[in-house]
């Protein structure tokens, strides 16, 4: 069985979602935020950072966007990503490897701006620069949504629900929604969607 280590309104969202979509029974495990870490949970996850999924072999595994590519690999039924060797699985990989490198480090520079200097007053300069980084990561994806129903492929894929909860960090949240019309046009329709709407209630990722 899977184990999911994961907390409320965390990069977890998107793995529940993956884990549902599959229809694979998975024990969840909330790891409480703090700065000092359970050692044990340290040889889970080195930076002490949710999700990390162990897997039925127990072998653990990190960062979400790679966690969410191998359970569309050994999950193919469940349309989790386009199929191997389409152009659709080309673009889920593309925008997998572009979110998680661009947008999501730049959400952990906006929170967590202190980690990422050492002057004290350069804390503002490190959140202003990750509001840039991440407006210009949206745009770039706001484009490739133009004339799309969705990111990659002709069907829902984690690509999109990735992206949702991505936005849904904005710190301008109804800005966001005027700013990137096709990303808001996608979000809207995940926000009616049933599984997205159930896991919003324990994650709490958008009014």
């Amino acid at each position: 069985m899977y184990k999911l280590y994961t907390r409320p309104g965390s990069g977890g969202f998107v793995v529940e979602a993956a884990l549902a979509m599959a229809g694979v029974p998975f024990e969840q495990i909330d790891v409480p935020k703090k700065e000092t870490a359970d050692p044990a949970f340290l040889t889970i996850s080195p930076l002490n950072q949710v999700p990390a999924l162990t897997l039925p072999d127990g072998h653990s595994l990190t960062e979400s966007a790679a966690i969410c590519i191998l359970l569309a690999e050994r999950h193919p039924r469940a349309g989790l990503a386009p199929e191997a060797g389409s152009p659709g699985r080309a673009d889920f990989l593309r925008w997998m490897a572009f979110m998680s490198s661009v947008l999501y480090p730049a959400v952990l520079r906006l929170y967590y701006a202190h980690r990422y200097t050492a002057d004290g007053e350069g804390v503002q300069a490190v959140k202003k620069a990750a509001v840039t980084e991440m407006d210009r990561g949206f745009a770039i994806l706001d484009r490739a949504l133009a004339g799309r129903d969705w990111l990659a492929g002709e069907s829902l894929s984690l690509a999109d629900i990735y992206l949702v909860m991505l936005v849904a960090w904005h710190p301008e949240v109804e800005k966001a929604r005027a700013a990137w019309p096709n990303i808001e046009r996608l979000w809207a329709r995940l926000r009616e969607n049933e599984l997205m709407r159930k896991l919003n209630a324990s994650h709490e990722m958008w009014a």
